[in-house]
């Protein structure tokens, strides 16, 4: 069992001697929940919940309804249970799922993932191209590995920038997407401001012959 206390929140876990950082809480995850501040507005999505420290954490501060959770591993989604009842937040989803197969939800404000990262990178790279599209605009993806190259341009090509934390040998991600149609009518005002400048530049040419 472990007994920690987060963003001053006291929690308790059950755990499986065979469950990720199975006697305290991982410093990957800490370091980034470090980073977040959660909203009354968030919709969260604990992606690869484990036994449920970042899930259960964000539905005591923000409610049981503003959060999902989910995990591959049907151990994992086992042990979230047990720990949302000890914790008095039984109404949060804990869903099993091979990353987001049985997320349907398309309007999360924050995907919150500690991947496997000592694996390929085909999970991360599911978890990061796939989340894009079940982010509202301006919803955030926020990733904790210890490699740097890969993730910082991975999430850099997919969300147009990234911000990069290190703590404590980890490295925290946090991409923002960004609101498309604000772009778009960015680069048709540039795209008119270039034209009105010919247009002058033809009108001075005029007036000079």
């Amino acid at each position: 069992m472990i007994v920690t206390r987060i963003k001053n929140v006291d929690m308790i876990f059950e755990t499986a001697p065979s469950s990720f950082s199975a006697n305290a809480v991982d410093a990957g995850t800490l370091a980034m929940l470090s980073v977040i501040d959660f909203s009354p507005y968030d919709k969260v999505l604990d992606l690869g919940c484990g036994y449920g420290v970042v899930g259960i954490l964000a539905g005591k501060l923000i409610g049981e309804e503003n959060v999902i959770m989910c995990d591959i591993s049907g151990q994992a989604i086992e042990y979230t249970k047990i720990n949302l009842r000890i914790n008095n937040v039984p109404n949060i989803k804990a869903r099993l799922s091979n990353g987001y197969e049985n997320i349907e939800e398309n309007d999360f404000t924050l995907i919150l993932s500690n991947p496997p990262y000592h694996a390929d990178f085909s999970v991360p790279k599911h978890f990061i191209e796939t989340g894009f599209k079940k982010l509202v605009k301006g919803g955030k993806m926020v990733m904790v590995t210890k490699r740097l190259t890969w993730y910082k341009n991975k999430l850099a090509s997919v969300f147009g920038g990234v911000k990069v934390y290190g703590i404590n040998g980890y490295y925290v991600f946090v991409a923002e997407k960004r609101n498309q149609t604000i772009k778009k009518k960015e680069k048709t005002v540039n795209n008119l401001s270039k034209k009105l400048q010919r247009k002058q530049q033809r009108c001075k040419v005029k007036r000079k012959r």
